[in-house]
């Protein structure tokens, strides 16, 4: 009885060893898939699927993972590559590839060491690429290698399961010397720049200053006509008024009935005026009888009698009249242009008395 009861603890305890065994088993092959992630899944060593997000359950002992592979996308920053241009010139470039895996199976069985012939793949096209072009262009042409790259390398990395979704190059340096000469072609470029843009507003300085001198000139020309047409309607306005006076005085004297005698006395006193003594003839009235006219005549001609003598000096120059149309606002275009009309009218009244003095000067004692 007690070797019985030794048999069947033992048995219990093989039973209680053997479940605990199984389900250490059956935890160990219950697998959960984070998110972004895909694990490769081989059965005896042959591929059996790619297991997504979520939980699964391996079989034990038959089925492997063989590759947890993520499905992020990648910043893969390789090392400076050195690269000669078209003309001969070695540069470093720096490059950046963007990448993600789309298929873990071909990322897995495509290549031995993708990122690595990834790398190795951006080299040897950067080299070509560059290789086509002068150095001017690669600095200058960036946008356009990184979408030759981004193109060729996508292509190529299809049956590695590789999506390549952008590539940027991040640093290009040239050689000292190279960098030298490309200063002193910047310094130079500026400075003539500079220059340009200096005569630029010098030139644009002169122009304006000629088209301000020249719209000043034709205002200050504008402002000399219309102060001259000013000053001739102000003077014609001037003349037509004092012909206006004159006439409405001739109307009012015409209007007033003057006697004979009133016009006789201002006959008299106008002739009082009129002969002064220079006159080389004799003015008489004309209701005088004809013989005291006769005998006035005859006495002054032979000398008889008191005889003027006949005054042959030459007559003063009148004063010139100040214009009426002058004021104190009057500007100088009016001021000069009222002057020179006065300096007209006394060279006219000059000739006209040199006309009368030489007249006299020719008549002798005998001509009245």
């Amino acid at each position: 009885m007690f070797v019985l009861q030794r048999e069947e603890d033992r048995m219990g305890i093989v039973i209680i060893a053997l479940i605990v065994i199984c389900l250490i088993v059956v935890f160990s092959n219950v697998l959960i898939v984070p998110q972004a992630q895909a694990f490769v899944i081989e059965r005896l060593g042959k591929f059996k699927g790619v297991w997504d997000a979520g939980l699964h359950l391996k079989v034990p002992f038959i089925e492997k993972v063989i590759r947890k592979v993520s499905l992020k996308e990648q910043v893969l920053d390789f090392p400076p590559q050195p690269v000669i241009t078209k003309d001969n010139v070695t540069i470093s470039i720096d490059s950046v590839v963007f990448a993600r895996v789309f298929d873990p199976k071909l990322y897995t069985y495509g290549v031995e060491n993708p990122m690595s012939g990834l790398q190795n793949l951006s080299a040897t096209t950067l080299r070509s690429i560059i290789g086509e072009m002068e150095l001017d262009a690669t600095l200058s042409s960036r946008d356009e290698i990184n979408g030759k790259m981004q193109a060729i390398l996508d292509e190529a990395t299809d049956p590695w399961g590789i999506k390549v979704t952008r590539v940027e190059i991040k640093n290009i340096a040239p050689p000292k010397e190279i960098e030298e000469v490309m200063t002193k072609q910047m310094r130079a470029e500026r400075e003539r720049r500079q220059t340009v843009l200096e005569a630029t507003a010098h030139q644009e300085a002169v122009v304006s200053r000629a088209e301000g001198d020249k719209k000043a000139k034709i205002l200050s020309a504008e402002a000399e006509r219309d102060a001259q047409i000013a000053l001739a309607q102000g003077r014609a306005k001037s003349i037509e008024l004092v012909y206006e006076a004159e006439a409405d005085g001739i109307r009012k004297l015409n209007e007033a009935q003057i006697s004979d005698n009133v016009l006789k006395l201002k006959g008299l006193e106008a002739l009082k005026d009129v002969s002064n003594g220079r006159a080389t003839k004799i003015y008489m009235p004309s209701d005088l009888t004809n013989l005291v006219a006769s005998l006035g005549v005859a006495g002054e001609a032979l000398g008889i009698g008191d005889a003027t003598p006949v005054d042959r000096a030459s007559r003063p120059k009148p004063a010139p009249k100040a214009d009426p149309c002058i004021r104190p606002t009057t500007s100088a275009g009016g001021r000069e242009a009222a002057a020179t009309t006065a300096a007209i009218q006394a060279s006219v009244a000059h000739d006209e008395h040199r006309a009368d003095d030489s007249a006299r000067n020719a008549a002798g004692p005998g001509d009245f």
